[in-house]
């Protein structure tokens, strides 16, 4: 079954850092490109960040650029998070995405989320 889970979300300070983790098992994670993607209280689902099968190209919301840094270990199944300098605008719940083109459809799995709040 696959499976995509998230951890590390919890209460920050303003200006403080949390790091995301997402472990993915039961397909095949290095052929995956992987994104992170939240959701704001009563706001709709936001990109945030991805990044290639292969770790060579990331991509970043303007809102979270010089701030988050996406990284993954195909040796161990897992993208990560890194996020500094948060704000309380950043509280979401986060999730982590699996993808990839397959002909001509999109296969794609989503975990379950991680609650981040920023708030002193």
């Amino acid at each position: 079954q696959v499976q995509l889970v998230e951890s590390g979300g919890g209460l920050a300070q303003p200006g403080g850092s949390l790091r995301l983790s997402c472990v993915a098992s039961a397909f095949s994670f290095s052929s995956y490109a992987m994104s992170w993607a939240r959701q704001a209280p009563g706001k709709g689902l936001e990109w945030v960040s991805g990044i290639y099968s292969d770790g060579t190209d990331t991509y970043y919301a303007d809102s979270v650029k010089g701030r988050f840094t996406i990284s993954r270990d195909n040796a161990k199944n897992t993208v990560y998070l890194q996020m500094n300098s948060l704000k309380p605008e950043d509280t979401a719940v986060y999730y982590c995405n699996a993808f990839r083109v397959a002909g001509d459809a999109v296969v794609d799995y989503w975990g379950q989320g991680t609650k981040v709040t920023v708030s002193s």
